[in-house]
């Protein structure tokens, strides 16, 4: 539908066209960069079919719909039988078959269960934040299913039997027993009322059932709850264990679980998220009893990564949709985007943005390469809850300066940008708020090569890094969020152009400004080259 340009009083006009049927790869400089300087030029030209395809009007309607139509709790069906489904719109099943045929939930692992060789991670973190700038809820189930197979790994004989059926690039959205349908995806329920990051205090009980185990209790997060089969915890005899608990059981009858509502949640609004109690749920052990921390690790590692990629792609879109508008807006004889202070705003928050991608894709090489280095292990280790601490609480700041950009028009419901801002926050609360990464980050530097990577990155950075031994729990954020600016400086002098880095070193570390974007001191020519890297002029 053509919309009108004349109505009976007026004509419109001095609007900025709709962002869309853009290439997502290609018209973002520092995106490509960072492809090409973490070891994976050979996939320039499929990312770039891929930014086209997720780049298109189509997609972004999709998302549209996908957040204005929630999934619905069918706790009975018209008999009064149980039912215990969600219902999704259509749109959020087709975000989920492009994502599956893509890759996003198991590019990563090939099909007996191993880490696909690099650049496996940077490949599809590529994609992934692509896709988190169009439909960012559809992605927890997809990173979940990714992160599971780490945790399955423990238990072979199960491994064997589920990898098949997540690394196929089907999606199946019938509910029907996994073990019949072409395509299966994994959630997680973790949490409970009394506990919440706590999950040593756990009261849900599983008791041995022969070859498994019967569960009793309750999750106040079950994530992703129309997912295949979940990993939770629960107190088995030998103390907190992890299992995996299928919709279906083994004889092909509904799994006890019993939803009692979906959240009502301030954003990822096309996803569910439900409370469950489970009554006699059959479930196998994955890991030792008493392992269940140790085992869940396998996956949170990964589960964090993607909080990061995410939240960066969110703050992507957020400045392309800024840095659009204000190149067709007039305002006072001239175009917005020449209005030196709101250039000065553009080119701070894609420098912000800069740094935020250089360092997700430096961190998903290091996953690259882990296996094979120890240094790269060391640096995932520290890095990962660093860099997930930093970039997730930088995101909500600005997504609210790029929607101030747009003023009214970013404020209301048909613009992208309140859809931008409800995701914000999740990435920070979900898998540890930053308090709990910023104590992860402290306990990873007690090791030594974890101290040794954090002075390498001031060495890289050229700058001197924070005091890191027997740092107190009170300083930790501090700390992190300088380790986090080390590591951004460093990624950026080895991705990006010499004047983005120097930019960005003595903005955020030597002569750090205000926590105000737009005043950071930059020439002319550097607020140039950042916005010509944000969005290249149509």
């Amino acid at each position: 539908m053509v919309a009108r340009s004349r109505f009976d009083t007026h004509e419109v006009f001095n609007q900025s066209p709709p962002y869309e049927n853009v290439d997502l790869f290609l018209s973002d400089a520092s995106l490509q960069d960072a492809v090409k300087a973490n070891g994976a030029a050979s996939e320039l030209s499929a990312l770039a079919a891929f930014g086209r395809q997720w780049g298109t009007a189509d997609m972004f309607a999709l998302a549209r719909a996908a957040n204005e139509n929630p999934p619905k709790l069918k706790t009975f069906d018209a008999k009064g039988y149980r039912s215990d489904t969600v219902e999704f719109h259509p749109a959020y099943h087709r975000f989920m078959r492009e994502s599956i045929a893509a890759g996003l939930h198991a590019s990563t692992w090939t099909p007996s269960g191993d880490r696909a060789p690099a650049p496996a991670e940077v490949v599809r973190a590529a994609r992934f934040y692509m896709a988190a700038q169009v439909e960012t809820g559809h992605l927890c189930p997809i990173t979940m299913t990714r992160a599971a197979l780490a945790a399955l790994a423990i238990e072979p004989e199960l491994a064997a039997r589920v990898i098949p059926k997540v690394v196929t690039r089907n999606y199946d959205s019938l509910f029907r027993p996994w073990r019949d349908k072409s395509g299966m995806t994994l959630g997680m329920g973790m949490t409970e009322k009394q506990g919440g990051t706590d999950v040593r205090a756990n009261t849900t009980v599983a008791t041995p059932d022969g070859d498994a185990y019967s569960v009793v209790g309750h999750k106040w997060f079950l994530s992703a709850p129309m997912c295949d089969a979940f990993l939770i915890l629960a107190q088995a005899p030998g103390g907190l264990t992890c299992f995996l608990l299928p919709r279906f059981r083994l004889d092909g009858s509904v799994n006890a679980l019993r939803f009692q509502r979906l959240k009502d949640k301030l954003g990822n609004r096309s996803n569910a998220s439900g409370e469950v109690e489970f009554t006699d749920a059959f479930a196998w052990r994955v890991g030792e009893e008493g392992a269940g921390i140790r085992t869940i690790l396998q996956m949170v590692q990964l589960t964090r990564l993607d909080c990061a990629i995410a939240s960066a792609g969110l703050m992507r879109m957020a400045l392309a949709q800024a840095v659009h508008h204000c190149r067709y807006r007039n305002v006072f004889g001239k175009k917005l985007y020449d209005q030196p202070m709101i250039r000065a705003v553009l080119a701070d928050l894609a420098l912000e943005v800069e740094a935020a991608t250089a360092l997700v894709f430096r961190l998903a090489r290091a996953f690259d390469s882990a296996g094979a280095d120890p240094a790269e292990a060391a640096y995932a280790r520290i890095m990962t809850p660093a860099t997930k601490y930093w970039i997730c609480k930088r995101a909500p700041g600005l997504v609210v300066e790029a929607m101030e950009c747009l003023g009214g028009n970013g404020y209301v419901e048909e613009s992208i940008l309140p859809r931008l801002y409800r995701e914000a926050p999740v990435n920070a609360i979900w898998e540890g708020a930053g308090n709990v990464m910023c104590l992860d980050v402290l306990r990873a530097l007690r090791g030594d090569r974890e101290t040794a990577v954090a002075a390498a990155l001031a060495r890289d950075a050229g700058v001197a890094g924070p005091t890191m031994n027997q740092t107190h729990e009170a300083d930790a954020r501090a700390v992190v969020g300088k380790l986090a600016l080390l590591a951004s400086a460093a990624a950026l002098k080895a991705n990006a152009p010499a004047p983005v880095a120097e930019a960005f070193i003595p903005s955020r570390l030597t002569r750090p400004h205000d926590a105000i974007y737009g005043a950071a001191a930059m020439n002319a020519a550097t607020m140039e080259l950042l916005l010509q890297r944000a969005l290249p002029e149509r």
